[in-house]
């Protein structure tokens, strides 16, 4: 860990050369959903693999890149794809930019994902304010030496979703008249789809949607003391009983259509929420 402290250094040191503002909020982009970084003004655009020590995307639909500038008025940082444990990285590589964020100032992150929806009530289409999440990966980016700068030993993971946040989001969502809804996220590891065996019993355990990302960030996020909004676009229903045949094409199509909502809700938090 104390080499990792080194890196997470070097690439801070790396980003702040090219960057004439401190960012103050980080956004996580999901599949599908990178087109929020297109908004970005004044934006400074550095590809993951010139940046030192940082993984490279491998996804399609994760542009791999870091996107810089201003947003309805605030510095941010977007994450323009991100990376997976499934892509054979480990935990600390896949949360290694959110450490990176923190180091370069960021106080909030806004993690998106597309995800599939466990929850009979819910709709392909709908975006969910993550309440809580289910660690399903069966790992934890935080095992290893602790590293006291980095943040603590033990940190409590009660309120991983800053709860003032989520009724936050919820306000403005209903501000914009934008339907949302809230729950909690399951994440495993993937790349396979659950199956139908494994998704009733996922929901049977309290999640609502369920997703391959999102989680590790959380955990190392607030390990760091940033606060945290989590969104999720359901692309897809991954009801046990019904299940039917799904494909990451599927799921980038649904994050498409539904991307107006999701910028329209995104844009509306960063120019309104108070640090």
């Amino acid at each position: 860990m104390e080499n990792m402290l080194e890196k997470i250094k070097q690439s801070a040191a790396f980003l702040e050369g090219k960057l004439s503002n401190r960012p103050s909020i980080g956004l996580i982009l999901g599949s599908g959903l990178g087109e929020l970084a297109d908004e970005i003004e004044e934006a400074v655009k550095i590809p993951y693999g010139e940046i030192p020590h940082f993984p490279v995307s491998t996804v399609e639909g994760h542009a791999g890149q870091l996107v810089v500038g201003r947003l309805h008025g605030k510095t941010v940082v977007a994450m323009q794809g991100r990376f997976h444990y499934y892509e054979g990285y480990s935990m600390q590589e896949v949360t290694f930019p959110v450490r990176v964020m923190k180091q370069l100032g960021v106080e909030l992150i806004v993690v998106t994902n597309a995800c599939g929806g466990m929850n009979k009530s819910f709709e392909p289409g709908d975006l969910m304010i993550i309440t809580d999440h289910l660690n399903m990966t069966g790992d934890n980016p935080l095992i290893g030496p602790n590293v006291e700068e980095l943040g603590p030993r033990f940190p409590d993971m009660s309120s991983a979703y800053t709860p003032e946040l989520v009724e936050f989001v919820e306000a403005t969502a209903n501000r914009l008249d934008i339907k949302v809804q809230k729950g909690v996220y399951a994440g495993i590891t993937g790349p396979t789809y659950m199956t139908g065996a494994e998704l009733i019993m996922l929901r049977k355990l309290g999640g609502d949607v369920i997703g391959m990302s999102t989680v590790p960030e959380v955990i190392v996020a607030r390990h760091a003391n940033m606060k945290v909004i989590g969104i999720s676009c359901i692309t897809d229903m991954a009801i046990g009983e019904e299940i039917e045949g799904i494909t990451h094409e599927q799921v980038v199509e649904v994050a498409n259509r539904t991307k107006p909502k999701f910028i329209k809700l995104v844009k509306e938090i960063v120019s309104t929420v108070e640090l």
